[in-house]
């Protein structure tokens, strides 16, 4: 798959990934096992979610010139 995240995404996915994790400890919640998700998809730099769309935050093209 090609990566559809670009740098900023890709940081403030993680940062709120985290954020989540550490609430849901904090407050003693399953809930924030939902951190889990941004955190991957920052890690792999691919967000399923943004394919239907046609979204993609890398800045590189996804046609590739002749």
């Amino acid at each position: 798959m090609k990566p559809n995240i670009g740098s900023i995404d890709r940081t403030l996915r993680i940062i709120a990934g985290l954020a989540l994790l550490a609430t849901g400890f904090f407050l003693n919640s399953w809930w924030g096992l939902v951190g889990i998700i941004p955190i991957l998809t920052g890690i792999v730099r691919v967000c399923p979610a943004y394919y239907p769309f046609g979204l993609n935050t890398c800045g590189t093209s996804s046609e590739k010139k002749d």
